[in-house]
């Protein structure tokens, strides 16, 4: 699946430029929870006998992204990320098993977060009515951690080595929405209309993404929002020309 290169408008590189301080602080302070660390696959963060106290995935993102955002992603190398944070390159492999890996582990997060959240959704719901619940509730985020999200969504939309990362990472999203679709029809995840569903739904998730990069003139739930209620009407309503729809 190709991805699309995200170009931002000048007051939206301005914002991308400001985030650095944030990334900063952020680092030096406490911020959000550190999910426990656990093995799922190849490329996801994993706790491993041997690090050294206080080394998080948390803290390798954290300083992954303020030097890909100082210096580019390509100027950027493990060790650099690891003498930032104070360890060895071999300790970051414990981790990850690359600097591509490091950004995807908070939409790695994500996919764990939508399969919980499916395995709640009631009965009588419809279905993508829950699907679209469920996919705006984990993309909510508080105010503060609004830059750093913007900033690793750039990096990914933006640098060819991440593009090329992204298949597993947004196969493992799209098989979450499959795996509830197929569950609510009865079906098993491959045929026809399970894999129709979790591929649209990627696909408007994305698109409402990329405007909110692009744009940054709402909060990205209204994006998601608007996108999948699109989606779920088959784009026939008069909604289509409101403010999150328009180009």
């Amino acid at each position: 699946m190709r991805l699309k290169t995200v170009r931002l408008k000048t007051g939206a590189r301005h914002r991308l430029a400001c985030t650095l301080t944030s990334l900063r602080d952020e680092i030096k302070r406490p911020g959000r929870a550190s999910r426990p660390v656990t093995v799922t696959h190849r490329g996801a963060p994993a706790a491993r006998r041997g690090r050294p106290p206080g080394t998080s995935a948390r803290e390798f993102e954290l300083i992954a992204l303020r030097l890909f955002t100082e210096q580019g992603y390509e100027e950027t190398t493990v060790g650099q990320i690891a003498a930032a944070a104070g360890v060895s390159r071999r300790t970051f492999f414990r981790y990850f098993d690359s600097k591509a890996a490091v950004l995807w582990y908070e939409f790695d997060g994500e996919v764990e977060s939508l399969r919980a959240e499916f395995s709640r959704v009631p009965p009588e719901m419809a279905l993508m009515d829950a699907i679209r619940q469920v996919v705006v509730g984990v993309n909510r985020y508080r105010a503060q951690d609004v830059p750093e999200l913007r900033t690793r969504m750039h990096l990914i939309g933006s640098v060819p080595a991440l593009q090329a990362s992204a298949a597993p990472h947004y196969d493992a999203w799209e098989r979450a929405v499959s795996d509830f679709a197929a569950a609510r029809l009865g079906q098993q995840a491959d045929p026809l209309y399970p894999l129709a569903i979790g591929r649209t739904t990627l696909a408007a998730a994305r698109a409402a993404f990329d405007q909110w990069v692009a744009r940054a003139d709402a909060d990205l739930t209204v994006y998601l929002d608007a996108a999948l209620a699109a989606l779920a009407a088959g784009f026939r309503f008069a909604g289509i020309g409101d403010q999150a729809a328009r180009s």
